[in-house]
């Protein structure tokens, strides 16, 4: 067994000792469980496009090395750090996300993907995180120094990525972009008033994506209206759920990866609810509840403004995602494509949320060493 003496001065070392280690292993966790989810879901997938049964799979554990190694070394950052790390981020999958307009491979209507080197990215889920950070860093220096004008550019980046998602369309990205952007404004100090105003505009841009994007159209209105338009896949998922039962009916034993072309992203929690039963499903929901939860209190005891409003940020990201998968297999909200962080397959989620937890963990690194003061 290896173990790290507190007085070890390397690098691992000094990371193992100053790292929220309940945090680093729930994580851990959540990705152990997308392994199991990519033997249980993939396989079938697999087989109704022709290709090997353990195409997906490979694929997904190709990804699982890259992630840590993410982790490790994005939490390795400091402050400074990392804020000049999730400019850099910004800028690069801007770039890339404006690229995907006239490159992008279009899936189901949307332009979100862009081929890289044999596989598909999609550059989007590497701005959210980078995005956060940076609205936090705009806050807390307009905070320090009331003449620089970080409202203004971080509604300006706001804007502009806004924009650019809104033309490939993914409007769900877009109101969970909305949403963590106006939480750190309402917790950097926002007059009541001025809530109210962006919370009114936050409507109002539902209302018109409603009126002007028959996508978003059509999938609320099959929401509010079940009697109308295809429901084959969220009525799949709901059979899944009543079929597991409390306990499922066994790992592989699913039906639903049978029928469902998304089994193993969009709907991955409804595999999960069939073949391994409601206390599973409640194990990972309480999983993600804590991870939010317990990020949230601990970060709110930092006395560092940019710390506070970055981990707020990227732990909400986390926690809204998360929500939003699970509660379209639900079907509590209207469907919605967005991966369940860590357990559904893909290489661009994975990777992307292994960024946001390694820059969360950054942000949670104790200051203090067993023997020294550490400098941030």
């Amino acid at each position: 067994m290896i173990s790290f003496s507190r007085t070890d001065g390397r690098i691992f070392g000094r990371w193992w000792w100053t790292v929220d280690r309940v945090m680093l292993f729930s994580f851990l966790i959540m990705m152990a469980f997308g392994v199991l989810m990519a033997m249980a879901a993939t396989p079938m997938v697999a087989s109704r496009i022709g290709v090997e049964t353990s195409y997906f799979l490979k694929r997904h554990l190709l990804y699982v090395l890259p992630s840590l190694l993410t982790i490790f070394s994005v939490s390795l950052l400091d402050r400074k750090g990392l804020r000049r790390f999730s400019l850099v981020l910004f800028l690069f999958s801007i770039f890339l996300t404006l690229l995907t307009l006239f490159l992008g491979a279009e899936i189901k209507g949307a332009c979100r993907w862009i081929p890289i080197f044999g596989f598909s990215l999609q550059p989007s889920e590497f701005t959210k995180p980078a995005l956060a950070v940076i609205t936090a860093w705009m806050f807390s220096e307009q905070h320090r120094n009331p003449e620089f004008r970080g409202k203004f550019m971080a509604s300006l980046l706001l804007g502009i990525f806004i924009v650019l998602l809104l033309l490939q369309p993914d409007v769900g990205a877009v109101v969970i972009t909305a949403f963590v952007w106006f939480g750190q404004l309402f917790l950097n100090g926002l007059p009541v008033i001025f809530a109210v105003g962006v919370a009114v505009a936050m409507a109002g841009g539902f209302v018109l994506a409603y009126m002007f994007l028959p996508h978003v159209a059509a999938r609320v209105d099959r929401f509010m209206n079940p009697e109308i338009g295809d429901h084959y896949q969220i009525g799949r998922s709901l059979e899944a759920f009543a079929n597991g039962g409390l306990f499922g009916v066994g790992p592989g034993e699913g039906v639903i990866k049978k029928h469902v072309p998304d089994a193993h992203a969009d709907f991955v929690f409804a595999v999960l609810g069939e073949e391994f039963g409601f206390f599973v499903c409640l194990l990972v929901v309480v999983l993600i509840a804590f991870l939010v939860i317990y990020g949230m209190l601990k970060s709110l005891k930092e006395n560092d403004l940019f710390s506070i409003l970055a981990s707020v940020g990227l732990l909400c990201q986390f926690g809204l995602q998360s929500f939003v998968n699970i509660a379209s297999a639900l079907q509590i909200i209207p469907t919605k494509g967005m991966t369940l962080p860590f357990i559904s397959y893909g290489g661009s989620s994975m990777m992307a949320t292994s960024i946001a937890v390694g820059m969360i963990l950054a942000l949670g690194r104790r200051r203090t060493y067993p023997w020294r003061e550490i400098v941030y």
